[in-house]
């Protein structure tokens, strides 16, 4: 079996850039819900003073993430956003007072086996740190521990521009394998394997270096192929084995894990320091010096890009991540998230849409689809509103990568297209549920 993609230009600016710390901005708005799952519950209120690391999201849930004070001040409202996915979520505005005072609560967790690793993962408030953002704690909840047999460390970081996991491997190797470290004292897996695109030729370099101490940490050397670091297409270029429909990881016998958030574990057991800051690359036509910048999270990304340089002509479009998989926000307004490795701003050549024209049946889609889907046949059947043709097409497996609109000749939109049939198909799914269930009855 063969797993497909597409060539992509690298772009990698950034790749030698050591990421600069901000200065503190003067407020940070930090949304309730930068994460996979339930938002967490503000715990504090306008006027209280906060300091860096203090909690003031708790969970609500299990798959939910804790959320601290990425700077010390007072709070200044906690209030509503509309997040860049156009739902209405809670957040809470501090006012900085510059002084970045840390919460005397501080300090490193008291760790001897598996369970108070899993709590110690879970007050962090670190989720995925590669850009999904799901709860890392809840990634790290295996029931049988005998069935992980490697730990899959996603370093391919596959998009063009971004280069923080890079930056994350050359800055912070240390901590990268501070993180292995603690899995196989207290998950006991006998095997990692670092996933690294053969375009990071100075960061594979270091990481072997590094894994030559050790007889179970593996670096494997993968082609330039977009979507690389795709879990399923990490978990089979790695290992070989292929993710079932509808399974995780696990199912063949894998965890995967991003290598920025495995760093941050390792620092955090040492320091007891949540989650408050994120090296982010900043780069794009329309950014005058592209750089990796250090910024507290909450940040808004105007004073992330001015902190950067600034702009060299108006932006026509910013990303949150990459330009392949990235999230289009609504203004530099926004704020920078636990999740946010990219911000790439693109001026109007960059971003301008192009014309789209009829399909012309030459299948480019499904040939350099990761999961051999059919785009077209998909997009007929989404048009005509047939549910179950969208179950047969599978179209519930894309991984909404956007291969295919980005190979397609006539600039269709396919991959968009893919996200609104698996909306209809979970309508179409829904439906089909509730007449089962009436006609059992």
């Amino acid at each position: 079996m063969k797993l497909h993609g597409i060539k992509v230009p690298h772009k990698k600016n950034t790749a030698d850039s050591e990421p600069v710390r901000m200065s503190v901005p003067a407020t940070v708005t930090i949304p309730m819900s930068m994460h996979i799952g339930k938002p967490a519950k503000p715990i504090v209120k306008k006027g209280d003073i906060v300091t860096v690391g203090q909690l003031i999201g708790e969970p609500d849930g299990f798959v939910s993430s804790a959320i601290h004070s990425s700077v010390s001040g007072k709070v200044a409202k906690v209030d509503e956003m509309i997040s860049s996915m156009g739902m209405k979520i809670q957040c809470i505005t501090i006012e900085s007072d510059g002084k970045q005072t840390l919460c005397e609560e501080i300090r490193a967790p008291k760790v001897n086996d598996f369970e108070s690793l899993k709590t110690a993962v879970k007050a962090s408030g670190v989720v995925g740190l590669g850009g999904a953002g799901f709860p890392t704690f809840v990634k790290l909840s295996v029931k049988e521990l005998e069935k992980v047999e490697a730990v899959v460390i996603n370093a391919a970081e596959c998009e063009p521009y971004i280069t923080s996991d890079t930056r994350t491997m050359m800055n912070n190797g240390e901590n990268v394998f501070k993180g292995i470290d603690a899995l196989r004292k207290y998950m006991k897996v006998k095997r990692f394997i670092i996933g690294i695109e053969n375009n990071k030729k100075d960061a594979i370099a270091k990481m072997k270096k590094m894994a030559e101490k050790t007889k179970d940490v593996e670096v494997h050397v993968l082609p330039s192929i977009y979507p690389q670091g795709g879990e399923k297409v990490l978990v089979f270029n790695t290992m070989g084995r292929v993710i079932p429909k509808g399974g995780l990881p696990l199912d063949v016998g894998a965890v995967v894990i991003n290598v920025t958030t495995l760093a941050f574990i390792g620092s955090y057991l040492e320091n007891g320091i949540p989650l408050v800051e994120k090296c982010i690359t900043v780069d794009g036509s329309a950014i005058k010096e592209p750089k990796n910048m250090i910024a507290p999270i909450g940040t808004s990304i105007a004073d992330l890009i001015e902190a950067a340089g600034g702009y060299k002509c108006e932006p026509r479009k910013i990303l949150y991540g990459g330009p392949m998989m990235g999230i289009a926000v609504p203004s530099d307004a926004e704020p920078v998230l636990k999740n946010t490795n990219a911000i790439i701003a693109m001026d109007e050549k960059e971003a301008a849409p192009k014309k789209t024209t009829a399909c012309i049946g030459c299948g480019a889609c499904m040939n350099h689809c990761p999961f051999r889907l059919d785009p077209r046949s998909i997009a007929k059947a989404y048009d005509l509103d047939r549910g179950e043709d969208l179950e047969k097409l599978c179209v519930d497996l894309c991984m909404e990568c956007g291969c295919c609109s980005y190979v397609c000749p006539a600039n269709r939109p396919l991959v968009q297209t893919n996200k609104l049939a698996k909306i209809k198909l979970r309508a179409y799914q829904t439906k089909k549920k509730a007449q089962a269930e009436k006609e059992g009855k």
